[in-house]
């Protein structure tokens, strides 16, 4: 199915989908599930970290759960040996309480039912609905048939005591990897292709990160999660697109093997994001490649890149909220998501002063030695977030950019003979002068201030056509590095058909400043910290790097939004 492109539809987080529809019905009088808890589970692999896209799947099994006053179970997907790390187990549990989720006592592993599996399989044996073939890898290739042509096996009709005697032998390590697998007797000739007799266990003599080297033997995923949904009386097994054409052996096992409970899967679109890939196997390769510093690289998809980049909790859960649930395949704009983060920290970051392309500032007019403080608010869309004090003196630094020495139109900030400019919370000045290096670069601004204009305002009532510029005090600003991120991949679909997505790594994607300044205030901030940078943009302290001796900025987000609603 081709993906639309599109940007979110204008929903609520009270807009009803059709997963609400479908459980209303169930738990009404007369449904399937009438009287009983909405359960839901969240199933996730550890042999990753979570990213955006697990982010949709988990919010929405949680938030039904919540919607419905019901309960979400957290249970790691760790059926196979050859990925799984306590690592990844530990992160995944981490982001999901980051996120504001949380699950009880109701955590679980695949492996903790592998006793159960191995009894539902040996049930369907003895139901003649299961055998032991003896196909090898490239033979069951060749005998699976085609779409009119039904697969076959020489081993389907295999009497039940033979196939019992040999799975046995098969969990007892008798035979090597690939030997022989443990098949389900449905339907060599369906148009559906998981349904031709799928394989449900294979041999596989891999240590396994909980379980040891008890078992060599594993369930495919397709047969051990209905059965796991089932002993933990899961009413709705939520699920992305992928497993809709599963349903039908998912509900054959659900049917087949003595469960105490029948769950009913649901299936919906995957989140797709323009200028990044979700697939755990290339994100990993990002990572074992050194192309970014680690799963949390600010510029990864994962919940720990995007929390050490600044986003916040709530920016996540309303980006996902916003974008819907859908039924068909869709990629969702990058920028939307930076829009929710935009509208989070707008209402609720502290605004101080950052200058990261310093230049002098001497005011010729101001007393030499003289320091005193002026009032800056914090919010100004929260009066409860009060005001600090900042100092300020004869000689400041401000933005290499907010000084041309010779303008262009409609430039309204610092040039000679220019216009009066404000100075954020402190006096009007104006610009009188200029000295370069011999490149030729400018090293200092010369200007005058008008003594009468306190907060920013002059005595006399004139009007100000200059514009307002941000600063801070040269004898107390703080150093800090600051890193200036952007997409990680220049192509919107870097993992497109007939692309390499290495191709479009954007080499620009990191930009490090050293030498920034900060108001003085900054010196004893503590990750996470979230702040706008007044007209730079919202920055956070890295949660990694950062040091009371070294502090170090991210940038989260521009302050221009560029996202079309």
């Amino acid at each position: 199915m081709a993906e639309e492109r599109k940007a979110p539809e204008t929903e609520t987080p009270e807009s009803r989908n059709f997963i609400q529809t479908f459980i209303e019905e169930d738990i009404a009088p007369g449904g399937q599930y009438a009287g009983m808890t909405v359960h839901t589970r969240f199933p996730p692999e550890p042999n990753g970290y979570l990213h955006i896209g697990h982010c949709k799947a988990l919010t929405i099994d949680f938030g039904m759960a919540e919607k419905f006053g019901g309960i979400c179970n957290l249970r790691m997907d760790d059926t196979n040996p050859t990925k799984e790390d306590e690592e990844f187990v530990d992160a995944i549990k981490e982001d999901i309480h980051w996120l504001g989720f949380d699950w009880g006592d109701r955590f679980f592993f695949g492996s903790d039912y592998f006793e159960e599996d191995y009894k539902q399989a040996v049930g369907l044996i003895k139901k003649g609905l299961a055998y032991v073939c003896e196909l090898s890898p490239e033979e069951f290739r060749e005998h699976r048939g085609e779409i009119g042509v039904p697969a076959r096996s020489p081993w389907r009709d295999r009497p039940i005591e033979e196939s019992l005697d040999l799975f046995e032998r098969m969990k007892n390590g008798e035979f090597e990897n690939g030997r022989m697998t443990l098949r389900a007797k449905i339907d060599l000739a369906s148009g559906n292709f998981n349904m031709r007799d799928p394989v449900i266990y294979r041999i596989n003599h891999m240590h396994h990160h909980r379980q040891g080297d008890k078992w060599c033997i594993y369930p495919m995923y397709d047969f051990a999660h209905p059965i796991q949904d089932a002993l933990e009386g899961i009413t709705h097994s939520l699920c992305s697109l992928e497993f809709e054409a599963h349903r039908p052996l998912y509900n054959w096992v659900v049917e087949h093997c003595s469960l105490p409970s029948k769950p009913r899967q649901i299936e919906f679109a995957r989140l797709g994001i323009d200028h990044t890939v979700m697939s755990k196997r290339k994100l990993r390769r990002l990572v074992e490649e050194g192309m970014v510093s680690g799963w949390d690289d600010p510029r990864m998809p994962t919940l720990c890149g995007l929390r050490r980049r600044g986003y916040t909790p709530r920016s996540i859960r309303n980006f996902c909220d916003r974008i819907g649930v859908a039924k068909s395949a869709n990629v969702v704009e990058f920028g939307f998501l930076e829009h929710c983060l935009r509208e989070d920290l707008n209402e609720t970051a502290r605004r101080v002063m950052a200058v990261l392309r310093p230049v002098k500032l001497t005011i010729l007019n101001y007393p030499e030695g003289k320091t005193e403080t002026v009032t800056v608010e914090n919010n100004p869309l929260d009066p409860a977030a009060g005001t600090r004090e900042v100092p300020f003196s004869r000689h400041l630094l401000i933005e290499a950019d907010d000084f041309l020495t010779e303008p262009v139109p409609k430039y309204k900030r610092l040039y000679p003979g220019g216009p009066e400019c404000r100075l954020k919370g402190a006096y009007l000045i104006h610009c009188v002068g200029f000295e370069t290096d011999e490149q030729g670069n400018v090293t200092e601004i010369t200007a005058e201030y008008d003594p009468d204009s306190r907060g920013g305002d002059p005595a006399d009532g004139r009007k100000v056509k200059g514009a307002t510029i941000h600063w801070v005090d040269a004898a107390t600003a703080v150093d800090a590095e600051v890193r200036l991120y952007d997409n990680l991949f220049t192509d919107a679909d870097p993992d497109g058909a007939d692309k390499d997505f290495l191709d479009y790594l954007n080499p620009e994607s990191l930009e490090v400043l050293e030498g920034c300044k900060v108001e003085a205030g900054l010196s004893d901030a503590v990750a996470p910290a979230n702040f706008q940078f007044m007209r730079l943009g919202y920055f956070c302290l890295d949660n990694k790097d950062s040091k009371p001796e070294h502090l170090v900025f991210n940038r989260s987000v521009s302050l221009k939004d560029s996202f079309k609603k």
